[in-house]
């Protein structure tokens, strides 16, 4: 028999953890960029001078995605989710999440880690690499039971 003894859950279910909050001149930051003339270009300046930066990991991430048209693209896309993803795993655990319950969309704060991870699923599709596809959708549902409803 398996010990399940490390792993609680309350009255109410799962745990659900919510990220905090960027400081809004970094988020004003993210948004000028993305309205910029070369947005991918000012997104990856603000990523730059802040790589832990999840919304701007999944910006990029989208920016790339958006003008991919070879595998070069897709594959650059590919890396900056990964990243993304990865960055938003270290910050899930530094704020309590032990590697399972809730991480809801409805959450703004989520939703930079969970646009990586989305991302980085539609990715995997398009260049064949649905093992990665497949894990990656299933993750999302287990992080919020309700993200195919967006």
């Amino acid at each position: 028999m398996t010990d399940m003894s490390n792993v609680s859950f309350s009255p109410q279910g799962p745990p659900e953890t919510v990220l905090p909050a960027i400081d809004p001149s970094l988020h004003a930051r993210v948004t000028d960029a993305a309205n910029d003339a070369r947005p991918k270009n000012a997104m990856a300046e603000v990523v730059a001078g802040n790589p832990t930066l999840l919304e701007g990991w999944a910006a990029l991430g989208e920016l790339t995605e958006t003008s991919a048209h070879d595998a070069t693209g897709h594959v650059e896309a590919y890396a900056y989710f990964r990243i993304g993803y990865h960055r938003g795993l270290d910050t899930l655990r530094k704020n309590g999440w032990k590697g399972s319950g809730y991480v809801r969309r409805e959450e703004p704060t989520n939703r930079g880690f969970l646009r990586c991870l989305s991302g980085l699923q539609r990715i995997a599709e398009a260049i064949g690499e649905q093992e990665e596809a497949t894990r990656c959708s299933e993750f999302l549902l287990q992080l919020d039971p309700d993200w195919n409803q967006y």
